[in-house]
């Protein structure tokens, strides 16, 4: 019984060693950089996920700390064209571009809708082998998917 009790006893030190070391490990290591990219497709959220990625820059602490893409095709892209674009979603868009996010257009939703990327809002580029291929590429990446 007695050597049941000092092998415990040395396993569980050793595991107590062991949790404490990758606790410091991971406390001492740099946090990566968030990866993330936004899926938008229905118009009528148009609004909200460019308010999640205003929340998510500013419960970060800015662009300096997470890397965002987001990727429009669908009707959603219709509230992007630049003659028609409300005043708030230009604003916004345009600090998102200035923040360093890619903004990409579905470049067969832009087909579809008869635009070119000069018809869209300063800052869009065009996913030219579509939308859900760059989300997908992306992903491969290490973007971390959101759907609002």
């Amino acid at each position: 019984m007695h050597r049941r009790n000092m092998l415990w006893g040395a396993v569980s030190a050793l595991s107590a060693v062991f949790a404490v070391s990758r606790a410091n490990a991971a406390a001492e290591a740099p946090s990566a950089k968030l990866k993330v990219v936004y899926h938008l497709n229905d118009l009528d959220k148009v609004s909200f996920v460019l308010g999640n990625i205003q929340n998510h820059l500013d419960g970060v602490g800015g662009p300096d700390h997470v890397t965002i893409a987001l990727v429009v095709h669908g009707q959603a892209l219709r509230a992007f064209h630049s003659a028609s674009a409300n005043p708030d979603i230009s604003r916004r868009v345009d600090q998102f571009a200035k923040s360093g996010i890619e903004l990409a257009a579905c470049s067969n939703t832009m087909k579809s809708q008869n635009v070119a990327q000069k018809d869209l809002l300063p800052g869009f580029m065009a996913a030219e082998r579509g939308g859900v291929v760059r989300i997908a590429e992306l992903q491969s990446q290490g973007y971390l998917y959101l759907r609002p």
